[in-house]
C-alpha cells in the first residue's frame, strides 16, 4: 500500500513537471521568444498531459512567424485532428489565409472558430491577433473591432491588455504598454509573458525596476521557468553576477530548462569565481559535448585561476585545437595561455602568446607591459625596452611605469658594449627617466637609491664619487624617517657598503672602515664582516 503511493506521488510530480513543460511553452511564444517554445512544445508534444490541439496552434503560429506556410498549416490541421472544436487552430488557418493574402477565406475560418466558442474573449482577441500579425496597419479598424468585441465578452481578460501592450509598443508609446502590461498583471497575478514584456520595455531605462517585476513574479509563480530564466538573465545583464549565478541556478533545477543555458551557468559560475563548480559543470557537459567552443574556454580559465598549471596547459592545448568557424579566440584566451606558459617556466612560448594576444586587440595596453616581462625574463632586453616603450606611449603611464622604463633603459645600458653609443645613450635615458621619477616623489628615497645603483652601470661597476654622492642623497631621505632604521635596513646597508667600496677604490681606509662600521652596527652577527674590519689596514 505504502509503495503504491508512493509511485502515485512519484508519477503525479513527473505529470506535473510535463504539464508545466507544455505551459512553458507556451508561456515563451507568448513572450516572443519563439525559439525556446518551439523546444519546449516540441520536447512534451506526446506527453499525456499536454493538450496537443493547443500545442500545435503554438506550433504553427511559430511556423507562421517564420513564413513557413506548409509547416504552419500541417500543424493546424494536425490540431484540429487531435480536437476537431478547436477554435486556436481555426484562427490559425485563418492567419494563415490572411497572410497568404485570402481575406475571404480568413474571415470564414474566424467565423468558424467563433461559432465554436461563442463569446469568448480569448478567441476574439486571437483573432485580434492575427490581423495584427498579417498587418497592424491596414487591419488597424478590425482589430479595434475585436478589441470591442472580447472587452464586451470579458473586460477582465489579461489577453487583451497584451494585445493592446503589443499594439502600443509597435507605436513606441511606452507609458501605453505598461500600463496595458499591469492591467494583464491586474487580471492574471500569476501570467509570465506579461511580467516579461513588462521588464524588457523597461531595463534599459531602469533595471532595478525591471529586475523587481520579475521578482515578483516569482514570488507568485516561482516555478515559472520563463520567469526563473528572465530573472536570471536581468541580473546578467545589470552586471549582478552572485545574484545572476544564484537565479541561474535556480533555474537549472527546473525541469524545464534549456540545455543551453547550462553552459551560460558554467560561465557565470567563473566570474562569480566558484571555480570548482564552474569546471564541475563544464566538464560535465563537456562528456556529451567534447567540442563545445565556450565550455572548453570556460574549462581552461578555471584550471588557470585555480592556479592548476599543468591541467591548465593540457586544457589549453584542447581548446586552441578546436575548429569552430563561428568561434574566435579572445585576446583574453591567448593572454591567459601566456600566464600559464610563464608559470611553467617557458617565457619563449608565453611570448608567443601574449603577441597573438596583441594582435587580436592592440589596444589593450597592458598587454604590451606583460609581453616587455617576457621579453625580459629571456634577457632580451633590447625588446623589452621597445615593447615598453610603446606601453607608455599607449598607456599615458603611472610612477610606477616610469621606474620600470628607467630599469629598461638600465638593462639595455648594463649589457651593451662598454664605451658604445648604444650603452651610453641608453644609460643617459636611464638617468633622465629616473630623475622624472625623483622629480614626482621627492622624499622618497627609493629612487633616488635606484639612480645611486645607475652609475655603478653607467662606469662598468666602478664605483664614482656620482654613485657616493646619490647614496649620500638617499641616507638623507631615509634619515628623514627613524622608523627607517628598522622598516630599511637593508637600504642603509647598501648605502653605506657601496660607499665604503668607493674609498676602498681610492685606497682611503680610514673612511671606508668608517662605514663598513655603520653596516656592521645594523648586522653585528656578522662575523666574517667583523673580521674583514678587524683586518683593514
Amino acid at each position: 500500500m505504502k509503495l503504491k503511493f508512493l509511485l502515485s506521488l512519484c508519477l503525479a510530480a513527473t505529470l506535473t513537471a510535463s504539464a508545466q513543460g507544455y505551459k512553458d511553452g507556451v508561456e515563451y511564444f507568448k513572450a516572443g521568444q519563439y525559439e525556446n517554445a518551439q523546444e519546449l512544445l516540441e520536447r512534451n508534444l506526446n506527453d499525456p498531459s499536454t493538450d496537443k490541439a493547443t500545442a500545435y496552434y503554438y506550433l504553427g503560429a511559430i511556423a507562421l512567424h517564420e513564413k513557413d506556410y506548409a509547416t504552419a498549416k500541417s500543424d493546424f490541421d494536425k490540431g484540429l485532428a487531435s480536437n476537431p472544436n478547436s477554435a486556436l487552430n481555426k484562427v490559425g488557418l485563418g492567419e494563415l489565409a490572411l497572410m497568404q493574402g485570402d481575406a475571404k477565406e480568413a474571415q470564414s475560418l474566424f467565423d468558424e472558430a467563433k461559432k465554436i466558442n461563442k463569446k469568448d474573449a480569448s478567441v476574439l482577441t486571437a483573432i485580434g491577433r492575427a490581423y495584427f500579425n498579417a498587418d497592424p496597419v491596414k487591419y488597424a479598424e478590425i482589430i479595434d473591432k475585436y478589441d470591442t468585441q472580447a472587452y464586451k465578452a470579458n473586460s477582465k481578460n489579461p489577453d487583451i491588455f497584451m494585445l493592446r501592450g503589443d499594439r502600443a509598443a509597435l507605436n513606441k508609446d511606452w507609458g501605453e504598454v505598461n500600463a496595458n502590461y499591469d492591467n494583464a498583471i491586474l487580471y492574471s497575478k500569476t501570467m509570465p509573458e506579461a511580467y516579461v514584456k513588462y521588464a524588457n520595455v523597461i531595463f534599459n531605462v531602469n533595471p532595478a525596476s525591471a529586475i523587481t517585476k520579475l521578482e515578483e513574479l516569482l514570488a507568485v509563480n516561482p516555478t515559472s521557468a520563463l520567469g526563473q530564466r528572465e530573472l536570471a538573465e536581468k541580473y546578467y545583464q545589470n552586471d549582478q553576477w552572485a545574484k545572476a549565478a544564484q537565479a541561474y541556478g535556480d533555474y537549472i533545477n527546473n525541469p524545464n530548462h534549456f540545455k543551453s543555458d547550462e553552459v551560460r551557468y558554467s560561465v557565470l559560475l567563473y566570474y562569480g569565481k566558484h571555480y570548482d563548480k564552474s569546471l564541475s559543470l563544464a566538464q560535465k557537459i563537456l562528456t556529451s559535448d567534447p567540442n563545445n567552443f565556450q565550455l572548453r574556454r570556460i574549462e581552461f580559465l578555471n584550471l588557470v585561476d585555480m592556479e592548476k598549471y599543468p591541467e591548465a596547459e593540457k586544457a589549453a592545448q584542447t581548446f586552441f585545437a578546436l575548429n569552430d568557424p563561428k568561434a574566435k579566440f579572445s585576446s583574453n584566451d591567448y593572454s591567459k595561455y601566456a600566464e600559464v606558459l610563464q608559470e611553467l617556466g617557458n617565457d619563449s612560448l608565453a611570448i608567443i602568446q601574449f603577441e597573438k594576444a596583441i594582435e587580436v586587440n592592440p589596444e589593450k595596453t597592458d598587454l604590451y607591459k606583460a609581453l616587455s616581462s617576457a621579453y625580459n625574463s629571456i634577457k632580451n632586453y633590447d625588446k623589452s625596452l621597445e615593447i615598453f616603450r610603446t606601453f607608455v606611449e599607449k598607456d599615458g603611464s603611472n610612477i610606477n611605469d616610469i621606474v620600470t622604463l628607467s630599469q629598461r633603459y638600465q638593462n639595455v645600458a648594463a649589457t651593451s658594449e662598454p664605451g658604445s653609443q648604444k650603452k651610453n645613450d641608453a644609460m643617459d635615458s636611464a638617468l633622465v627617466t629616473i630623475d622624472r621619477v625623483i622629480a614626482t616623489v621627492p622624499t622618497n628615497p627609493i629612487p633616488v637609491r635606484n639612480k645611486a645603483r645607475m652609475y655603478l652601470v653607467k662606469y662598468d661597476n666602478q664605483p664614482s664619487q656620482e654613485m657616493v654622492d646619490t647614496y649620500n642623497k638617499a641616507l638623507e631621505l631615509l634619515d628623514s624617517d627613524p622608523a627607517n632604521k628598522e622598516k630599511r635596513v637593508e637600504d642603509y646597508k647598501e648605502a653605506y657598503s657601496m660607499i665604503a667600496s668607493f674609498y676602498i677604490s681610492q685606497r682611503d681606509i680610514p673612511n671606508a672602515k668608517i662605514y663598513y662600521e655603520k653596516v656592521y652596527e645594523l648586522d653585528p652577527t656578522n662575523q666574517a664582516l667583523r673580521d674583514y674590519i678587524d683586518k683593514m689596514k
